[in-house]
């Protein structure tokens, strides 16, 4: 152990050698150190010989360090991340047998082992005894008046704040893969699911998977007049989901029939039959990531929880501010008056799947049917997408020697599962587009989902490619790549040739955006919520988690939902597939549909693709700091909320 006393003589012998100019540096520098240097790291000797060799005080000497740390850094993250994506591409990717072995190489990690080892190389103490840690209030309030290398500096050094062991990383990250496989795999075929009243509702050989294909064909069916029907079956196949009261023989069965109301199931001609449900593996899932999690609380003293690094370090907001934002729509008076709008736009009594309300969008009633068969014949496969990529940037506005770059640099894959983006991590490497495309051709959901991870990768390529410094690659958190991923999704009918003009378009864009930042808030509150209730019952069984859930998903319906909707205790919120796999992602989206409206507001009279590309070459300053150099305001759920009650006014029913 090295004592004060050690220390206050290295900082005399440090200040002796480079001068009392150093002094402040070189007092911060052997704490950070320090605090994280354990015997397993050496003795007296080995402290004392390390510190008087690697503490730079010339100028020139530090920014030759700090650059060849940067290099350093991006080849073991670029070449780490290459690795991992080939690795899982077994299981992610639509390319072969899916084999058990499929799974451990998703689940392994190579770079779980690279802060562990770059301590015991010494290089992160290198880095902490030479470089400033900075707190997110430093970061706020001085970032705004930092320079590029100042910004590139304390990137570098947060790098070694906090000692991870490689066990633990390599933990969280085999079960969440186990999670993301279950989720990427939970399909329901919806030809199967018969109502009581008589046969199939639905087309032969419709696969969706829970809960995005789900969820998109609870909004495409608005455009049929027999859609309501479909919906309802629809909304008692994701209660029993979240109730985990599925038979497991209705999961991703072809050669059985399932009755969600009755809950009974049928082999071909058979007679209906109640079959053992799914066991609790969603929930378990849940847990399992949750306590791989929490196992490293104990590696974070002044980030106990997992909740706390996610909002804090992670994301880089505080949980109360992103509940603030959230509660400012949830609670809002607007979203009475938008959902009495929707209510006679329909018809009819407002019922929870309503959340997901589609109609405002212009020409938001176009059969998808239609857009099915117009996607299919433009993109029969993988590749016919991927060679369309500089067509669709041309028609979003980028140049085209602009177009022709980011083309390059992003390769479309087939996914199993509902797709992702899957970004570079170093400057020479592509990002990767994962969309699922049928045996028949993309269809429109899954164009839709394409078009969202276009928008990811497209941000990805700018952030990491066209960057200054590496070590700022990236965007501030998840909202921020989310935003630009629905500015791309709210055009993907322009992108079809398929929109029509409307005098109220930007009034019915701004409603649509406040329904859906509406229904995605409760999402994210619950998902909060969930986390909250499991740190207070660290020893929960699966079973009980899902009651916590249904009982925390219908409390949080009824305090938000039940007031505007007219419709109490529902569930619904709780099938999202984020929260089971993704470990606290969701509040990524509200916050990506504030940021979102906040760039289009400012990209009126502007071109999407230069401004796009300057705020993405900003890179991971602090979500403030970022904002008010994009776009001139820290982020705020204000604009939106204005803009909603004057959408109101604009839009004439």
């Amino acid at each position: 152990m090295i004592n004060s006393a050690v220390e206050a003589r290295l900082e005399a012998e440090l200040v002796s050698k480079h001068g009392q100019a150093a002094h402040e540096r070189i007092h911060r520098g052997l704490g950070q150190v320090l605090e994280r240097w354990r015997p397993a790291d050496g003795d007296e000797q080995a402290f004392t010989s390390f510190v008087l060799d690697h503490f730079v005080s010339d100028p020139a000497a530090l920014q030759d360090t700090a650059d060849h740390l940067e290099y350093a850094l991006e080849m073991l993250d670029g070449h780490a991340n290459e690795m991992q994506r080939e690795l899982s591409r077994f299981q992610q990717l639509d390319e072969g047998p899916d084999r058990p072995v499929n799974a451990l190489l998703a689940g392994y990690d190579p770079s779980a082992h690279t802060i562990d080892d770059l301590f015991k190389a010494r290089i992160g103490f290198a880095a902490l005894l030479n470089f400033p840690l900075t707190t997110l209030t430093e970061r706020n309030e001085q970032g705004p008046s930092w320079s590029r290398q100042s910004w590139a500096l304390a990137r570098l050094a947060e790098r070694f704040e906090f000692r991870l062991p490689a066990e633990q990383l390599q933990e969280i990250t085999r079960v969440s893969a186990e999670a993301e496989s279950y989720i990427d795999r939970y399909n329901i075929r919806l030809d199967h699911v018969v109502p009581s009243s008589g046969p199939s509702l639905f087309p032969k050989g419709l696969k969706l998977v829970s809960h995005w294909g789900l969820r998109d064909e609870i909004r495409g069916q608005y455009a049929k007049p027999d859609g309501l029907p479909r919906q309802r079956l629809i909304v008692q196949v994701m209660d029993r989901i979240i109730r985990q009261q599925i038979p497991a023989a209705a999961i991703d069965a072809a050669d059985s029939d399932w009755d969600p109301e009755r809950n009974l199931v049928r082999q071909a001609a058979g007679a209906w039959s109640e079959a053992p449900r799914e066991p609790d593996v969603r929930y378990q899932h849940l847990l399992s990531v949750f306590r791989a999690n929490r196992a490293a609380d104990s590696f974070f003293p002044k980030l106990p929880s997992y909740v706390a690094r996610v909002f804090e370090r992670d994301r880089e907001m505080p949980e109360a501010r992103v509940r603030q934002l959230l509660e400012s729509v949830l609670s809002s008076p607007t979203a009475k008056t938008v959902a009495e709008r929707i209510r006679k736009r329909l018809g009819r009594p407002l019922e929870p799947f309503d959340i997901w309300y589609p109609g405002f969008r212009t020409a938001g009633t176009v059969d998808e049917a239609a857009l099915d068969a117009l996607v299919r014949k433009r993109y029969p496969t993988v590749q016919s997408f991927q060679a369309d990529l500089p067509k669709l940037l041309d028609k979003l506005g980028f140049a085209k020697d602009t177009a022709a770059y980011l083309a390059q640099h992003i390769v479309v894959d087939p996914a199993r599962g509902p797709g992702h983006a899957a970004g570079a991590k170093r400057r020479d490497d592509k990002a990767h587009l994962r969309t699922r495309v049928g045996k028949d051709g993309m269809d429109y959901k899954g164009f839709n989902i394409a078009v969202h991870e276009f928008g990811h990768n497209v941000e990805q390529v700018f952030s990491m490619s066209r960057i200054d410094h590496t070590l700022l690659e990236g965007v501030p958190n998840g909202g921020f790549t989310e935003a630009f991923a629905f500015l791309f999704q709210a055009r993907d009918r322009d992108l079809l040739g398929q929109s029509k003009p409307d005098p109220q378009a930007d009034a019915l864009r701004t409603l649509d955006r406040f329904w859906s930042m509406y229904e995605i808030s409760g999402v994210a509150m619950l998902d909060i919520d969930i986390w909250h209730w499991m740190y207070e019952h660290p020893d929960a069984k699966p079973a009980e988690l899902r009651e916590a859930t249904v009982r925390l998903a219908s409390e949080l319906w009824n305090r938000y939902y039940a007031p505007v909707l007219g419709v109490r205790d529902s569930p619904l919120l709780a099938i999202y597939s984020h929260i089971i796999a993704f470990g606290l992602y969701t509040p990524d989206y509200p916050l990506g549909f504030l940021i979102t409206f906040q760039i289009e507001q400012h990209l009126q009279g502007k071109s999407l693709g230069s401004e796009m590309e300057r705020m993405c070459r900003q890179g991971r300053l602090t979500p403030d700091v970022w904002m008010k150099q994009a776009v001139g305001q820290e982020v705020s759920s204000q604009p939106l909320l204005a803009a909603t009650e004057a959408a109101l006014l604009a839009v004439r029913e």
